[in-house]
């Protein structure tokens, strides 16, 4: 029975991990490195994430400056770039790619509270969906005759604990990304 609990406080961990991730890709009005990690430049015919071939930093809190290693690979980076949909204009000066990172308005704020709201909600309906995988290897030990009924309710309730504990923590993390959000 700890061994499915293990596994499924493991899964919960890797769906809260999935939504920090989410959360790092939804613009802030802050440069972060993160916002372009699913870039992808069609370099030399093949699709190639941006870090793996070019510098990328944030000299400051508006600013990404994106230093790629090739010369010749400048204009695909901006391509790649103004593509992506992350609504960002690179400025290319021939020896570095500057994306300015405008401020956000109330509206875009409200839009991305929504976005980070429904990657919220994926990951705690991730959470219940490995409640409902744990509790029917549960029910398949019992009618197994492998545990008792009373092991199957505590360890249900030992499930329902930790389902309660990762939808807390994921709710927590969405609070702090709202405000973070909303911050001017």
């Amino acid at each position: 029975m700890q061994a499915v609990l293990k596994d499924a406080e493991d899964r919960m961990q890797k769906a809260l991990a999935s939504l920090d991730k989410d959360f790092s890709r939804l613009r802030t009005g802050r440069a972060s490195t993160s916002l372009l990690d699913g870039v992808r430049v069609n370099y030399y015919d093949t699709p190639t994430p941006l870090d793996q071939m070019a510098s990328v930093s944030t000299p400051d809190s508006r600013t990404i400056t994106i230093a790629p290693w090739d010369r010749k690979a400048f204009n695909d980076v901006e391509k790649a770039i103004l593509k992506s949909d992350l609504g960002l204009t690179p400025v290319n000066d021939g020896k570095i790619i500057r994306i300015v990172i405008p401020p956000l308005t109330e509206d875009r704020r409200k839009e991305l509270a929504k976005v980070a709201k429904k990657y919220s909600e994926e990951a705690k309906v991730a959470i219940r969906n490995i409640r409902r995988d744990a509790n029917d290897v549960l029910k398949k030990k019992k009618n197994d005759k492998a545990i008792s009924e009373d092991d199957q309710r505590k360890g249900q309730e030992d499930i329902q604990k930790l389902t309660d504990a990762y939808i807390a923590k994921a709710d927590d993390a969405l609070a702090k990304k709202e405000k973070e959000i909303m911050e001017i």
